[in-house]
């Protein structure tokens, strides 16, 4: 057999496989894309990762563990811990997505 005749086989199977690696990929960006895409809505009062401006006026929350930061967020969002606008901004988001939340900002010391 003449390797020409193997020419439809091979791109079959490259396109087959290449389908099913960009879709497990994008799978993947997008899960990575929505977590991100939770965190950055602190960024406007907290900064780029929770770095924030020093002296800025807002907490700086890039000093937290993930744990501590979702005890906080929790802490909001039933109304054990008062603020401005923090408890109306975490009564927003479900459990899931604070845990998401400060899994994504959290110190991962």
């Amino acid at each position: 057999m003449h390797l020409k005749n193997f020419k439809p086989i091979f791109i079959a199977g490259a396109l087959i496989g290449l389908c099913q690696w960009s879709s497990a990929s994008m799978a993947q960006t997008a899960d990575q894309l929505y977590k991100r895409g939770l965190a950055a809505t602190c960024a406007n009062c907290h900064g780029t990762d929770g770095k924030g401006v020093v002296d800025g006026g807002m907490p700086l929350i890039n000093t937290l563990t993930s744990e501590q930061m979702l005890t906080q967020l929790k802490a909001f969002k039933s109304g054990a811990r008062e603020g401005t606008i923090m408890p109306q901004l975490a009564k927003g988001y479900t459990d899931e997505q604070l845990t998401t939340i400060a899994n994504q900002l959290g110190n991962k010391q």
